[in-house]
């Protein structure tokens, strides 16, 4: 596991690295400047945009943990990045391109403006959070259908770390009603999750348990007990079920199966979760706990690789199993 120290250098050399970079950027002329740094002043950094913002979200975590002598050095990073000025032009290059990472950029740029609430930077984030509560408010409505598989654009990871950060980032009750009722419409009903058809071989999320941790959220302990029982019975008739068994990660290098260590990591915390929503007398739990640890200690010791595939984006998951 990595040291707060090693988690902070981590987290900084990501977020200043302006390249390689892969921006998801319509470019409308021969004339526009697309360099990174114009384009995203704050999160220019760490491969893509989303990774940026998580990064951010993991170095402002780990600062409290620094010695004084070190802190320093990353607080001089964080004041030329989170300035009002820079989160302004993001929060406009978001409401220009709607469709703009949505939810995964959204719900971690939620994610970072919360963890930031009781620092320098917390009245610089408003109007990025105004941002995001403008798109949810104008997608929410229209979004009839989920997307369940499991990488970014997954909806019940992104609804979810809205729902745990969102109130604290500055968004309103109504909002967060409205992730909620959306979060219900989608799932409520949902039975028999296909669990033998993951993982997908590029997946860093768990459909099943991305949405199982996101029902644990908005129903009440034995609604959701009920609730999971449905969705996946072999957790309770103790039949095999797929998404308890760490996944096989051939090439640790290569960019999309390498996701499969963030797989790891992100049902690592989606077990603990949604074992802590149950009754503490649940016979699921101690399985879901077993199969949390197997999940996470095989998944931690890619987080500090060395390798930039993964280095961009891996130490985030890490503190989400960590923290769980």
């Amino acid at each position: 596991m990595l040291t707060p120290e090693d988690t902070a250098e981590l987290a900084a050399a990501n977020v200043t690295r302006e390249f390689p970079n892969f921006p998801a950027h319509l470019i409308s002329s021969h004339t526009e400047n697309t360099r990174p740094r114009t384009l995203h002043p704050a999160f220019y950094g760490a491969y893509d945009w989303h990774s940026s913002v998580h990064m951010h979200w993991l170095l402002v975590r780990t600062l409290p943990d620094l010695p004084a002598a070190t802190r320093a050095t990353y607080t001089e990073i964080l004041d030329r990045h989170l300035t009002t000025p820079n989160l302004t032009t993001e929060a406009a290059y978001l409401l220009d391109r709607p469709g703009f990472e949505r939810p995964y950029g959204w719900a971690w740029l939620t994610a970072l403006a919360a963890e930031c609430r009781d620092t320098p930077y917390a009245e610089a984030f408003a109007p990025a959070v105004d941002a995001v509560e403008r798109l949810l408010t104008a997608w929410l409505p229209k979004a009839t259908y989920p997307v369940r598989h499991g990488v970014h654009s997954n909806s019940a990871f992104a609804l979810g770390l809205i729902l745990d950060t969102g109130a604290a980032a500055g968004l309103t009750t109504a909002t967060l009603d409205d992730v909620r009722n959306r979060l219900r419409t989608w799932f409520a009903d949902d039975h028999d999750a296909p669990a033998h058809w993951e993982p997908s071989g590029q997946d860093f999320l768990s459909p099943a348990l991305s949405e199982a941790d996101a029902m644990r959220r908005v129903l009440g302990a034995a609604e959701f007990e009920v609730w999971l029982d449905r969705f996946l019975p072999a957790l309770r008739t103790g039949a095999p079920c797929p998404v308890l068994e760490v996944p096989v990660v051939s090439d640790h290098a290569d960019p999309q199966i390498g996701h499969l260590l963030g797989l790891t990591l992100s049902r690592a915390a989606a077990l603990r979760h949604i074992a802590a929503a149950l009754p503490e007398d649940s016979p699921v739990r101690p399985r879901l706990t077993e199969a949390a640890d197997a999940h996470l200690a095989a998944g931690l010791p890619a987080v500090d690789s060395g390798d930039f595939t993964t280095d961009h984006w891996l130490a985030t998951f890490a503190e989400l199993a960590r923290i769980a």
